[in-house]
């Protein structure tokens, strides 16, 4: 049996230690999404209600968060390479649990700034590009289910940690419950860094998929790896993957931001958690159908309907504050929230040389990171302006449907851009 597994292509005898590292990347991802992500649209509603503060003060810091976290996004790829993904996940986890313990304490408007501030490292060492990152040397043939598959950790993030968290802080309020959540983040992640991850097949004698390893081309040296990247900054190729996620992603980052604080007025505080459980759970489906059959497909084509359906769901949202108009809406925004993290990772790694996969997919995710920043700052200052979120989500619409067109727009595969 075992002589019939190793010859298969792609396999071994031994079992492959990537499996492993996509676990790690699986909970990583549990909870830097579930409270760096997910858990913000709790911060939000929550600090209102604490403090009586208004959308737009508090939506601000979240803004300065998300930007800050795209300033680290952009280089991530480098520090990786330099330290390793021990050391970067075990700084980003000390980051977040400092910036989520700091939020429970806050008594003044301008006191979430430097909590969010601290935060904004975990998310940037933590968040999708760190998780493409650390798959990318791992997996060549399966990289599209494998990133699914631990982006599905981001998902549960929603479904589980999120809801539990709302739960903690009605039983023991928010002090105590951020403090616990920080020092939960902490504990795991420093065991997941410590025990599991690793910088690379090569370094276990094996190369990507368990294959024999092969020897390598030599890197860039550091000039031409810039000239590359400016080069590529040139190029509508690059920017008609980078722009239509950026404006996707400022749509849907705002809406979950402000997520909680839409629902509870017409479905309570019970309600708002199951919203933020069935939008989130929408996403772990549309990710693992994704993720089967994306290899398969056009990518574009994907992320196009990815699009639509949420443009859909907003307007389900817009339409009405009727609980099954609510639940309608949100699962099919929750359909692509998987998605429009997982697929601009997919999308480069099919349309760009594997040699060149961490710089882009940093600098792309760290584009988009700092345009969706303003998405909560966006919908927050329309919501306080018009007293409703009924046109804030109108606007989010109709920045979904000019990404759905974009993404179609595209080149395909890549030519090396000029500086290679």
């Amino acid at each position: 049996m075992a002589q019939r597994v190793a010859s298969r292509p792609g396999m071994s005898a031994r079992y492959f230690y990537g499996w492993n590292v996509v676990g790690a990347t699986f909970v990583m991802a549990l909870f830097s999404f579930g409270l760096g992500f997910y858990g913000l649209t709790v911060y939000v509603a929550t600090l209102q209600e604490l403090h009586g503060w208004s959308a737009s003060a508090v939506s601000a810091p979240v803004t300065v968060y998300y930007v800050a976290g795209a300033l680290l996004t952009a280089t991530i790829g480098d520090l990786y390479e330099r330290f390793g993904p021990r050391s970067v996940v075990a700084g980003g986890a000390g980051a977040m649990a400092t910036g989520v313990a700091a939020l429970g304490i806050v008594t003044h408007p301008w006191q979430l700034y430097p909590a969010f501030l601290v935060m904004s490292m975990g998310w940037g060492a933590m968040s999708g590009a760190a998780i493409n990152i650390i798959l990318a040397p791992w997996f060549q043939r399966r990289r599209g289910l494998v990133v699914s598959l631990a982006f599905n950790g981001a998902t549960l993030g929603g479904v589980l940690v999120t809801p539990a968290l709302m739960l903690l802080i009605g039983l023991v309020g928010f002090t105590r419950a951020l403090a616990t959540a920080a020092l939960v983040i902490l504990v795991v992640l420093l065991a997941v860094a410590a025990g599991v991850m690793r910088r690379g097949p090569e370094a276990l004698g094996i190369g990507p998929d368990g294959d024999p390893l092969r020897s390598t081309p030599a890197g860039p040296s550091t000039g031409g790896e810039r000239r590359w990247r400016r080069g590529a900054l040139r190029t509508w190729r690059f920017w008609s993957v980078s722009a239509p996620f950026a404006l996707g992603l400022a749509a849907q980052v705002g809406v979950l931001t402000h997520l909680v604080a839409l629902v509870t007025p017409a479905l309570g505080a019970g309600g708002a958690a199951r919203v933020v459980s069935a939008t989130t759970a929408a996403a772990l489906v549309g990710r693992l159908v994704t993720g089967f059959v994306v290899d398969r497909l056009n990518r574009r084509l994907v992320a196009s309907a990815t699009l639509v359906s949420q443009l859909i769901g907003l307007a389900l949202l817009a339409h009405g504050p009727s609980v099954a108009g609510v639940y309608a809406g949100c699962a099919l925004f929750g359909l692509g929230v998987g998605n429009l993290t997982t697929l601009p990772g997919l999308i480069l790694a099919a349309e760009w040389p594997r040699e060149r996969f961490s710089a882009l997919v940093g600098l792309v995710v760290g584009i988009n990171q700092f345009t969706f920043a303003f998405g909560p700052s966006l919908v927050g200052v329309v919501r306080d302006w018009s007293g409703t979120y009924g046109p804030a989500l109108g606007a989010c619409a109709a920045l979904q449907a000019v990404s759905a067109a974009l993404i179609l727009l595209g080149p395909g595969r890549a030519s090396s851009p000029r500086g290679e």
